[in-house]
C-alpha cells in the first residue's frame, strides 16, 4: 500500500519529479566530471613527464612542481657541473613558457634537440623533422588535431608566429616545443633554463645520483621520476584539493535545495491527505517513512540519471577538446557520489517529513 502510494504521488506531479531528479543528476555529474578533470589533468601531465625518459629531474629552490607555476629560470651552466657527477648519461636543460593563446592547460617547452634527444632518446616524427630555424616548432598529434594544425601552417605562440615544421607523437612532456634560444631571447632569459632532465648511465644508479645532487646543489628541488610520480595528486596541492571540496559543496548544495523545496512543496500540497492518514490510524513512523521513500526513489533515479549525463558530458568533451584528458568514471568516485546524493535527498527530505508526521489530524482534515 505504501510503496503504490509513493509511485502514484511521484507520478502525480510530474514536473516537480523531474526536476527533483534533474537536481540529483546534476549533483552526480558535477561530483564526477569535477573528479575527472583534476584527475586527468595530474595524470595526464604525469605520465607526459614519465615518458620524457629522465630519472631525475632538478629545479631551482622554490620551484613548483606544477611546470606551469615553476619559478624563475635559473643559469643554464648548472647543467654543466651536473653532467659531471658520475653516473650521468646526459642533461638536458628546459625553459618553460606558458602562453594562454594556445587553447588548453599546458606549457610550452623551450628544449636544446641534441641534449633533449640524448635524454629522451629522441621524438617520433608523425610528419615533418626537427627543428630548421629558429621560429620552427613542434607540435604533438593531440594539438594538431585539436588545432587543426600539418607540416607547414603557422602557430602564434608568444605574440609571434612560428612555422610548424613537425609533428610528433605525444606523451613526452609538453605538447608544443621550440627552440631553446628562442624561448631564451623571447622571455629575456639569455643562457638560462627553468629545470634539468637528467638521465642516468642506468636507472639503478638514480638514488647515488640524487643524492650526489643534493650535495651539490643543496636547497633545490630534486625530485626522481618516481618521486614526482608519487607527488602527483590533489593531496599535494592545497588549492586543487580546496577547489574539488568546494565544487562538491555546491553540487550536495544543490541536491539538498532542491529536494527540500520539493518535498516542502509536496507536504504542504499533502495536508488533507496526511490528515486522513493520520485519521485512519497511520502512525508517525509510517508518515515520515513514506516521505523518506519517495526522496530515497528519486535520488536513486537521479543518481543513475547523473551517470548517464557524466558519461556523456566526459564523450562531449573529450571530442570537443582532444587535448583535454578527462579520466573516466571510477567505481570508488561513483559510489561517492552516490552517497553524496543519496544523503543529501534524506536530509533535504528528513524536515518536511518530521513536519508531516507532526500534523494534527484534526487540523490537517480542515486545512484548505
Amino acid at each position: 500500500m505504501g510503496n503504490k502510494m509513493i509511485l502514484v504521488n511521484v507520478l502525480h506531479r510530474p514536473i516537480r519529479t523531474v526536476v527533483s531528479i534533474l537536481a540529483v543528476a546534476i549533483e552526480v555529474t558535477m561530483v564526477l566530471i569535477v573528479v575527472g578533470l583534476t584527475t586527468g589533468l595530474l595524470n595526464d601531465a604525469a605520465r607526459r613527464t614519465q615518458g620524457i625518459g629522465a630519472d631525475i629531474m632538478v629545479q631551482p629552490s622554490g620551484a613548483s612542481f606544477m611546470f606551469s607555476l615553476s619559478s624563475a629560470p635559473v643559469p643554464i651552466k648548472v647543467g654543466d657541473r651536473l653532467a659531471e657527477i658520475p653516473h650521468v648519461l646526459a642533461v638536458a636543460p628546459v625553459l618553460f613558457q606558458s602562453d594562454l593563446s594556445t587553447r588548453g592547460i599546458g606549457v610550452i617547452f623551450g628544449i636544446d634537440m641534441a641534449s633533449w634527444n640524448r635524454v629522451s632518446g629522441g621524438f617520433v616524427y608523425l610528419s615533418g623533422q626537427q627543428f630548421q630555424g629558429p621560429m620552427d616548432a613542434l607540435v604533438d598529434d593531440w594539438y594538431a588535431k585539436a588545432n587543426h594544425l600539418k607540416v607547414g601552417s603557422t602557430l602564434n605562440l608568444l605574440s609571434q608566429n612560428f612555422h610548424v615544421c613537425g609533428i610528433v607523437e605525444h606523451g613526452k612532456g609538453s605538447r608544443l616545443f621550440i627552440p631553446l634560444a628562442t624561448a631564451q631571447e623571447l622571455s629575456s632569459s639569455h643562457d638560462k633554463a627553468s629545470i634539468f632532465f637528467i638521465k642516468c648511465t642506468d636507472p639503478g644508479y638514480t638514488d647515488d645520483t640524487e643524492a650526489a645532487i643534493l650535495r651539490l646543489l643543496p636547497g633545490w628541488e630534486i625530485h626522481s621520476i618516481r618521486q614526482y610520480m608519487s607527488m602527483m595528486t590533489s593531496n599535494n596541492l592545497p588549492a586543487l584539493n580546496t577547489f574539488i571540496t568546494a565544487m562538491i559543496g555546491l553540487a550536495v548544495s544543490i541536491g539538498f535545495l532542491v529536494i527540500f523545496l520539493s518535498m516542502y512543496t509536496t507536504i504542504t500540497e499533502r495536508t488533507r491527505e496526511i490528515g486522513i492518514l493520520k485519521s485512519l490510524g497511520a502512525s508517525k513512523g509510517y508518515i515520515l517513512g513514506i516521505i523518506l521513500k519517495e526522496a530515497s526513489l528519486l535520488g536513486v533515479i537521479g543518481i543513475i540519471a547523473g551517470y548517464l549525463s557524466a558519461a556523456l558530458v566526459r564523450k562531449v568533451l573529450v571530442e570537443s577538446f582532444p587535448t583535454l584528458f578527462v579520466e573516466p568514471m571510477s567505481l570508488g568516485w561513483a559510489a561517492k557520489a552516490a552517497m553524496l546524493a543519496l544523503l543529501g535527498a534524506l536530509i533535504g527530505s528528513f524536515y518536511p517529513a518530521l513536519r508531516a508526521a507532526r500534523l494534527d489530524p484534526v487540523d490537517a482534515l480542515a486545512y484548505e
